[in-house]
């Protein structure tokens, strides 16, 4: 699966302008015009969702690339969409919330399933992933992202293509240079990740790193053209 992680709150770019006409007071329109300068990672989710979603299936008829989402709202429906129209099935794994978040209209119905623990859910997020794609986030992106890297850093798990969305907003709100200068991490887990801006850059990279792979892992990725939903205006 190629899981991608992300805000709930981004807006699409077709509704940035609304976030920021329902902006009230001073502080509304400055955390409205932050959302609303974030729209175009909507954007590249949908793109590298289709990208991903290309990959023709394997000799045994598999695929390894199925697009896998929180399937929530903003970055998560995304990454559904993304995949939807290319007309393919995406994953959407659904959490109980206080405000009874509901899968979005992207999400496969057959492989939209709710769950009512973080940590069951986190499980199965990573058990078949080939690669996560992390976009701008808040605490549940952080939960997610930063539990990938203990698990990779301390050996539970075989390292795979992290992917982090936007080195602006990462080295703002999570400092990593700080964190190896200060001793608390390794300088060399900074390599864990790797920051991109685009689709085009985070399939490179995935692509990079599964090159070397058994036959059948990524062997077959490239499709004879570009899916036509790889492009949107």
């Amino acid at each position: 699966m190629l899981v991608i992680y992300g805000s709930a709150r981004i807006p699409s770019p077709e509704h940035a302008d609304a976030l920021l006409a329902a902006a009230k007071t001073p502080e509304e329109r400055r955390v409205a015009e932050r959302l609303a300068a974030k729209a175009p990672y909507y954007r590249e989710a949908k793109r590298l969702a289709a990208r991903a979603s290309a990959v023709p299936r394997d000799a045994q008829g598999r695929r390894h690339f199925v697009v896998c989402s929180g399937g929530g709202p903003s970055i998560m429906e995304a990454a559904n969409r993304g995949a939807h129209e290319c007309g393919k099935e995406s994953v959407g794994l659904n959490i109980v919330l206080p405000h009874e978040q509901a899968p979005n209209q992207y999400v496969t119905p057959s492989l939209s399933f709710q769950f009512h623990y973080f940590a069951l859910r986190k499980m199965h997020f990573l058990l078949r992933a080939r690669a996560v794609c992390v976009f701008p986030g808040g605490f549940g992106t952080f939960d997610e992202t930063f539990e990938l890297l203990t698990l990779v850093q301390t050996g539970k798990m075989k390292a795979m293509p992290i992917v982090l969305f936007g080195k602006e907003f990462w080295n703002r709100v999570g400092n990593f240079d700080a964190l190896a200068d200060e001793g608390v991490i390794n300088r060399r887990d900074i390599d864990l990740f790797k920051f991109v801006e685009t689709a085009e850059e985070a399939w490179a990279h995935i692509c990079d790193f599964w090159k070397n792979a058994p036959l059948g892992v990524l062997a077959s990725s490239e499709p004879d053209e570009q899916p036509e939903c790889w492009e949107w205006e």
